[in-house]
């Protein structure tokens, strides 16, 4: 919850800070959405609905930030924004799913 909150305010914020700033606006919905979706698949690692919800969630979260942007002073809404999301939610759920299937993977030891 609570990096749904940090990213709520840096997407939000009229002047976000600097320092979280990657260069280019794209990369940044990237990674916070990276975050977000890495995040909501490891939280119901057992649930494959649950996470697909989760999924489809923060792509409607993600499209309804561009919504109240057009709102903020200073702020744009984009469809490339959203498309930043959606590469960041797969890229997200994608390295969330190796790590579950390497976690999960049996060890091996040798004597």
């Amino acid at each position: 919850m609570l990096l749904v909150v940090a990213v709520s305010y840096l997407a939000l914020t009229p002047t976000p800070p600097k320092v979280i700033d990657f260069g280019w606006d794209k990369l940044n919905h990237m990674l916070a959405f990276t975050a977000l979706a890495f995040a909501a698949c490891l939280s119901y690692p057992a649930s494959r609905r649950t996470r697909l919800l989760l999924l489809c969630g923060l792509l409607a979260y993600g499209g309804s930030i561009e919504v109240v942007q057009h709102f903020v002073p200073g702020r744009s809404s984009e469809w490339g924004d959203l498309l930043g999301d959606a590469i960041g939610i797969s890229l997200g759920a994608v390295i969330a799913a190796v790590v579950m299937r390497v976690a999960s993977a049996p060890t091996t030891r040798s004597h």
